[in-house]
């Protein structure tokens, strides 16, 4: 019987009462189950910390000793039981170390999946299915209307861009993809990494993952036009806005982040509509419970079929 309660908000975040632990807790907690390493899901300070081995190396990089007290590092696949619930990590797809957690008690199984990507990206593992008496998604860009264009395709318009440009996108994750998808794909560009960029890439490339060919930030070099992309984070992007002969322009899925009409790169490292349909036919859940966005479509899409809960 799949429990109403299972899972409720609290000031802290996420909580299982059940299995007596949070789900990527906003504050810290004696038992956090991390999905993965970015800021907004991994906080620090945590007594105990379930998580896999890239997430762990990620904390402990931006947090140092406060990262958490105790890490119990979960392999892919591997499962561990928590007060009676049997937790298990899937891979999401979202970065390197992201994982969906399957959590199993009393004959009911409920999936979260944190945040998750369906498109290719060499830079993390791929994204793998399991089904689940209830799906508890993000919906970040949970609404019919939004569709995200190919990224391959997106990375090419860069091609056509001979100025040097100055590319915005949050250092974990995102610009470790962009590096790699520019090399491919637009390999007549020399990418360039912010100094906040390159201690993240050296733990991408000790777990395997190339964020494909870059060099350390240089001034001098990009007072040459020789086609330099530099990678930078929101808030040096945010700090150069009046920087001049260079294209600026911020890798994300949201609209309102594009910094000009003239060259757009909507790169998102979320689900849109489609891939959250997706989702739900591969998980074939009962229920599905929305987190991180507006449910609402979901909720009406699938009215009369499955119930849908906007937890929030």
């Amino acid at each position: 019987m799949i429990l109403d309660d299972f899972v409720v908000f609290d000031e802290r975040g996420l909580y299982c009462k059940y299995g007596n632990f949070y789900l990527d807790p906003v504050q810290p907690v004696q038992n956090a189950v991390i999905s993965h390493a970015h800021a907004d899901h991994a906080v620090a300070g945590n007594a105990v910390v379930y998580c896999t081995a890239a997430t762990a190396a990620f904390m402990q990089l931006r947090y140092a000793k406060n990262a958490g007290r105790v890490f119990n590092i979960m392999p892919y696949s591997d499962s561990v039981t928590l007060n009676g619930v049997l937790l298990t990590f899937i891979p999401a797809g979202h970065m390197l170390g992201s994982a969906q957690i399957l959590m199993q008690y009393n004959n009911s199984s409920y999936l979260y999946t944190g945040d998750y990507k369906l498109q290719a990206d060499a830079t993390c593992e791929p994204i793998e299915w399991v089904n689940a008496d209830v799906l508890i998604t993000e919906s970040t860009f949970a609404d019919p209307a939004v569709t995200h264009p190919d990224p391959v395709a997106e990375i090419r318009k860069l091609n056509d861009i001979k100025l040097n440009i100055m590319l915005g996108a949050y250092g974990l994750g995102k610009s470790q993809r962009l590096s790699r998808l520019i090399s491919e794909h637009a390999p007549q560009k020399t990418v360039l990494v912010h100094h906040r960029i390159t201690p993240l890439n050296a733990v991408y490339e000790k777990l395997g993952y190339s964020p494909g060919n870059y060099q350390p930030y240089n001034r001098k070099l990009m007072k040459n036009q020789l086609e330099y992309v530099y990678i930078v984070p929101p808030f040096t992007f945010d700090s150069y806005y009046r920087a001049t002969g260079v294209k600026r322009l911020f890798a994300s899925g949201w609209k309102n982040l594009q910094v000009n009409m003239q060259d757009t790169l909507f790169i998102s490292d979320h689900p849109d509509w489609h891939d959250i349909l997706e989702a739900v036919k591969r998980v074939q859940p009962t229920q599905i419970w929305t987190l991180h966005g507006d449910g609402k479509h979901l909720k009406d899409h699938f009215a009369g079929n499955i119930f849908v809960k906007i937890l929030g």
